[in-house]
């Protein structure tokens, strides 16, 4: 038999308690739901053969009023806590389940819609009258559920409903139809192996514009005034300084202090590569 919905066992630990958890996701109105007496029942039994606090996580458009509001109520009666998670969205139907928590967690990029019912009527008018009036009912029954949790007045829910309304997580929180608004954690390995690439490319290509501490204590620096053994061109009293070139030096200076074999271009162009592998390397590993 299909289901739309998925449970998780969590073994107890020296530091947590056993505790359950059960994934919504999909539309609560598989063909196995019409079947009201067997499956209704079957999700009940599932509930109740384990014990502990549980974790529903949501992600639903919604779906069938009816199977909804059977979770929401068993939900109600389960003994202990419920901790609802929306990490998705929390459609119509499923909106009301979400109202069954103990605490409404919903993710900062997750959304809440509600809305009135609706169905489809064929027939006379007075099955379209009578199909009117029974939806009106089904309404009277969700907005009951957000009732029992809402800080607004019933006027102000109604006209959230008749507008169809989508609520970001502040709203939520604001209008009382969330408890908090969880922030994704910071351990999730996935943004943190990013973090540590960004940081390492970031300190590789910082690396190489600043000199190090050895670079700059280094004696044999020829610019270092305090080298004992500097050019000619930093002792002010040497007599020689200006004079032209010896002869018979093989290797003269021309007096610009540029090593003929230091070709500049040619470091631009090693220090392009290195930062260009760098990118490569940051923009492969986000592939």
């Amino acid at each position: 038999m299909k289901k739309f919905w998925k449970w998780r066992n969590q073994a107890q630990t020296e530091t947590a308690p056993a505790e359950r958890t059960l994934y919504l996701n999909g539309t609560i109105a598989e063909e196995s739901w019409f079947d009201d007496d067997v499956t209704p029942q079957l999700f009940k039994e599932e509930l109740m053969a384990g014990d502990g606090n549980i974790t529903v996580w949501i992600n639903s458009p919604g779906g069938d009023c009816v199977a909804a509001a059977q979770i929401y109520n068993m939900l109600m009666d389960y003994p202990h806590d419920v901790t609802v998670k929306i990490d998705g969205i929390a459609a119509s139907a499923a909106s009301v389940i979400a109202m069954a928590g103990t605490r409404v967690l919903m993710s900062p990029v997750s959304m809440l819609m509600i809305h009135n019912a609706s169905s489809m009527c064929w027939g006379t008018a007075a099955d379209m009258r009578k199909a009117a009036d029974d939806v009106d009912k089904i309404t009277t029954m969700s907005k009951a559920a957000y009732m029992e949790r809402v800080s607004i007045s019933e006027e102000e829910l109604s006209a959230l409903m008749d507008a169809e309304t989508w609520i970001s997580p502040a709203e939520a929180l604001n209008w009382g139809f969330a408890t908090s608004i969880e922030a994704q954690e910071e351990t999730n390995p996935t943004q943190s192996a990013r973090g540590s690439l960004m940081e390492l490319v970031a300190i590789a290509l910082q690396a190489k514009k600043e000199p190090t501490k050895d670079d700059e204590d280094d004696p044999d620096d020829p610019d270092d005034p305090s080298d004992p053994e500097a050019s000619p061109e930093d002792d002010p009293e040497d007599p020689d300084q200006g004079d032209d070139p010896d002869p018979e030096d093989p290797d003269p200076d021309d007096g610009d202090g540029q090593d003929p074999e230091d070709d500049p271009e040619e470091d631009d162009e090693d220090e392009k590569k290195s930062e260009q592998a760098c990118r490569s390397f940051f923009m492969a590993a986000f592939k």
